[in-house]
């Protein structure tokens, strides 16, 4: 039986890509990958790539944008990038805390999209 294998990308629909891009670059700290299909900025992220697009739906539809879906990225140090962000002015969702996954926390993106960073475990 044909199978799904798993995640292998992530976008997400802006009413703003200027503004999204500029966010995720000068803010958040992610690289601007080489290639991108019209209408995308897509972001050099490992394991999956991170996209952000225009919209192909009405985004004013809905009053929370992504309700209902999680979207987690591993980071090198959760209380780092959380004083990082709080000092940018980035709404802090939910301040640092330990959970399953390691140190986390999750904060706003400019377009109400909620992205929860965790601190990755080093292979040792």
């Amino acid at each position: 039986m044909p199978q799904l294998i798993g995640p292998d990308f992530i976008g997400i629909q802006v009413a703003d890509l200027d503004a999204a891009c500029a966010f995720y670059t000068d803010v958040v700290g992610l690289t601007v990958a080489p290639f991108a299909p019209p209408g995308a900025v897509v972001f050099d992220c490992k394991p999956i790539p991170f996209a952000v697009r225009t919209p192909v739906v009405d985004l004013d539809a809905v009053p929370i944008l992504g309700h209902g879906i999680a979207l987690w990225f591993g980071c090198d140090d959760a209380d780092a990038l959380h004083e990082h962000l709080s000092a940018k002015g980035v709404t802090i969702a939910l301040p640092p805390k330990d959970g399953p996954f390691g140190r986390y926390f999750a904060f706003q993106d400019p377009f109400g999209y909620t992205i929860t960073a965790h601190a990755v475990q080093k292979a040792g």
